[in-house]
């Protein structure tokens, strides 16, 4: 039985993902784990399987004829594994997996110190890294779980909106300075590894989410089956946020809120849904008229138009 499975999802980031399997790799030589690192290619066009393969022909590469989106990604490396198939015996399963995203820089003793944080306390499910941006300025690596003061302070001027805290979702920063783990409500989904007894009894990512929100989900479930999840400020990864491959800014707008109304309604009672459905219609409506107002592009407009009609479907 391994100690742990690494998966990486890729899209397009040939040129990233070499270094983040590199720095990886480079940590795992001084660890004492066992360990399978995997890549989950969704039919990138820029060369990545190949060069993946080159580079690290100890790397298992799954490459996707279409694009999985992270949840479905990382579900099709669990599957590869064995998880969700009930023939599988648990020896035959990793005691652990991480998954790791593609634009990371793993340092030096950061996935064996998560492993001994997650297997130090029994109700602990997941662990994830404290996550800097690369120019060494701090990233927020955890969060509470969105609530309706989270919506509100997205859509209206707000007293403090921009100060750091439980009010806007995050954790104070000296939470990060501490040698100390520190339980959260979820972490983000750059840096998070998990037991597999968690897995086989919780399941794995709901499909239904393509992009946004899907570690938010899987991990609402796993805090309501009676886990905890902590944030490892002693493990520390280099998060590239935004050096992946890009999407046009409509479609992301879509993308972002189609999953958090899927959030909404699986998570929240009905009457919180329906405020919450309000405050957004009414907050795209006042960032329609910002966008009026400042000549932003018609199709971002048009993208906050849709959001509104798919608010009033959900």
């Amino acid at each position: 039985m391994r100690d742990l499975a690494i998966i990486i999802v890729t899209y397009n980031v040939r040129d990233i993902v070499l270094d983040a399997i590199q720095t990886l790799l480079d940590d795992l030589s001084r660890s004492s784990l066992d360990t399978e690192v995997i890549v989950v290619d969704s039919a990138s066009q820029d060369g990545t399987v190949t060069a993946v393969g080159d580079a690290f022909p100890d790397v298992h590469i799954i490459a996707s004829e279409t694009n999985l989106g992270f949840a479905g990604g990382n579900n099709a490396g669990m599957r590869y594994l064995g998880f969700g198939d009930e023939e599988t015996l648990n020896d035959a399963l990793p005691r652990a997996v991480y998954l790791l995203n593609p634009d990371t820089l793993t340092q030096q003793g950061a996935t064996q110190m998560l492993y001994d944080v997650l297997f130090a306390t029994d109700d602990v499910a997941v662990v994830g890294a404290r996550l800097t941006y690369g120019d060494g300025t701090h990233q927020h690596s955890a969060f509470t779980f969105p609530g309706l003061r989270q919506l509100w302070v997205e859509f209206f001027p707000t007293p403090g909106r921009l100060i750091e805290g439980r009010f806007n979702g995050r954790y104070p920063r000296d939470y990060y300075q501490s040698e100390t783990p520190f339980d959260v409500d979820f972490m983000l989904g750059a840096s998070m590894m998990l037991k597999r007894d968690v897995i086989q009894s919780v399941g794995m990512f709901d499909p239904n989410f393509f992009m946004y929100a899907e570690e938010v989900d899987w991990q609402w479930r796993i805090k309501k089956a009676g886990w905890r999840i902590q944030c490892v400020p002693s493990a520390h990864v280099i998060h590239l946020e935004g050096k992946s491959a890009s999407q046009d800014n409509t479609r992301r707008i879509l993308n972002l809120w189609e999953s958090r109304l899927k959030l909404y309604k699986k998570h929240y009672p009905v009457w919180k849904l329906l405020l919450a459905k309000q405050m957004l219609i009414v907050g795209m409506k006042r960032r329609i008229r910002r966008a009026q107002n400042q000549s932003i592009s018609q199709t971002v407009i048009d993208a906050y138009r849709e959001v509104i009609e798919m608010t009033k479907a959900t």
